[in-house]
């Protein structure tokens, strides 16, 4: 049984500068802690920033674990949100007892009436579920370079300051690079790119890396990238979901802006290595590992992860490794001694295989079709089962150049993805703006498809066929809604 629901939005007509959101605070601690009065500062875990005096901080903490408290007599649901005229905090309970809280101002307008100056507050441009999902990745991304709470207290010993100083140090340079203004739709779904290849170039990646694994049995886990789109990985989804945000938005660009101030904007410099069986052009290079096969004494920064595909928190060392475009990413587990030896035959095995294959999966990328529908609409596709997301909301995966939509049509976006999560059911809600832009949400079988066409004096019926028509053209192969 489908449902449907279709509305009208009514937007301002007066357009003013406003202003962006930003970090109050952001705090974690855990209430068991600091259970008498006067121990309430030992509840604190971390808090931001760090030259607010201990009072306010305790005033703060007290008052979000008051609201919690309250809460949860009228519900089994913990609070997750405190709307103000000004602020609004989002609170996240990801281990038990421990809870996260982040504090953002609410945009505001200076306006002026009669000679008087006023402020007008834009609460709509703050969504609860885009702070949510910010909030969860600070988590999960601390989790990936840290492991869970709990874990870092059982291998300590129960010592609260070990993990203190382990958020301290994460979170002090994370919350920096946080960009709270660009958070949209994209950061809810958190989904995966992956570039399709035919079944024949998919087979030689497969075999590649189980000759991989095969060769060296110290290689546990394996994702193959092509271009920051991902090809195969070995990791479960949630693991690989929060590795791939790691690779795309920070190592890969980190990486791509060193060489381009070394003045490597051309690739690796070629290398032929006689080695049986591995003889050929070789442009592989370390992205985390020896910056310098030719330097024994410096094996590079390799980091270490802990993942949950097998084992909760079981700790991996991270070797990324380049050829071209093509990347695979070899997590070994960390009781296992990296040396530069082992580094070396990496290199000599994956270096012209790996750039072989670049080629291979190149012609393949560059003779894609270009997807018409770019040139129609605007769209995301997320794919619940398997957090596979195509857009082409932004102009590029990063969010980095450019927006193709404005941040209302945004704003709706995520009201229709939140209301399509509410629903269990399949179907469809439809909205349309005073511009006479329409958003049109579609769900079916764990797969979303949002939509947004820039019609004027269309109808709802036009509308609705006019969707029918694209998602039977562009995504009938993995979209299916009668």
């Amino acid at each position: 049984m489908l449902s449907s629901s279709w509305c009208f939005l009514h937007q301002d007509t007066e357009m003013s500068a406003k202003g962006n959101v930003t970090l109050k605070n952001f705090f974690i601690f855990n209430a068991t802690y600091g259970p008498k009065e006067g121990e309430e500062e030992k509840k604190i875990m971390y808090y931001y920033p760090k030259n607010v005096d201990i009072d306010t901080k305790i005033k703060q903490i007290g008052l979000c674990e008051a609201i919690v408290q309250f809460t949860g007599t009228f519900s089994d649901q913990p609070c997750e949100s405190l709307h103000t005229q000004k602020h609004r905090q989002i609170i996240l309970e990801p281990e038990k007892n421990f809870w996260i809280t982040i504090t953002v101002t609410v945009p505001f307008t200076e306006k002026t009436r009669d000679g008087q100056i006023y402020v007008e507050y834009h609460e709509e441009d703050v969504q609860d579920s885009v702070m949510k999902a910010v909030l969860k990745q600070a988590y999960r991304m601390f989790t990936l370079f840290n492991g869970s709470f709990y874990h870092i207290l059982n291998n300590s010993n129960g010592d609260v300051f070990v993990l203190q100083q382990r958020l301290d140090h994460f979170f002090s340079r994370y919350l920096l690079t946080l960009r709270l203004q660009q958070s949209d739709i994209l950061d809810i779904y958190n989904g995966i790119y992956f570039l399709p290849l035919d079944k024949n170039t998919f087979l030689q990646v497969q075999c590649f890396i189980n000759i991989l694994e095969a060769s060296f049995p110290v290689i546990k886990y394996t994702a193959f990238l092509y271009s920051d789109l991902l090809v195969w990985s070995g990791l479960e989804q949630d693991d690989m979901r929060i590795m791939y945000r790691y690779l795309t938005t920070s190592l890969f660009p980190s990486y791509s802006e060193q060489e381009l101030q070394a003045g490597g904007a051309q690739p690796s410099p070629a290398r032929t290595i006689s080695v049986p069986g591995n003889s050929g052009i070789h442009f592989g290079k370390f992205i985390t590992g020896p910056t310098n096969m030719k330097d024994e004494t410096n094996l590079g920064k390799i980091p270490r992860v802990y993942i949950n595909t097998e084992v909760d928190n079981e700790d991996c060392h991270l070797l990324v490794y380049r050829a071209l475009n093509a990347t695979v990413c070899l997590l070994l587990n960390s009781s296992i001694t990296l040396n530069f030896e082992l580094c070396k035959k990496l290199d000599a095995f994956l270096g012209p295989k790996l750039s072989a294959l670049a080629s291979e999966v190149g012609e393949q990328y560059s003779k894609r079709p270009q997807n018409s529908a770019e040139q129609q609409f605007k769209y995301i596709y997320f794919n619940h089962m398997n957090l596979a997301q195509k857009t082409t909301v932004h102009a590029d995966l990063r969010k980095s150049v450019g927006v193709g939509l404005p941040q209302d049509i945004l704003q709706v976006l995520s009201d229709v993805s939140t209301d399509l999560t509410k629903n269990n059911r399949d179907g469809e809600t439809i909205v349309r703006t005073l511009s006479d832009c329409w958003v049109v949400g579609k769900k079916s079988d764990q797969r979303e498809v949002l939509i947004v066409l820039n019609q004027k004096n269309s109808n709802l019926v036009e509308i609705t066929e006019e969707v029918k028509r694209l998602c039977s053209t562009n995504f009938s192969n993995i979209f299916f809604l009668e």
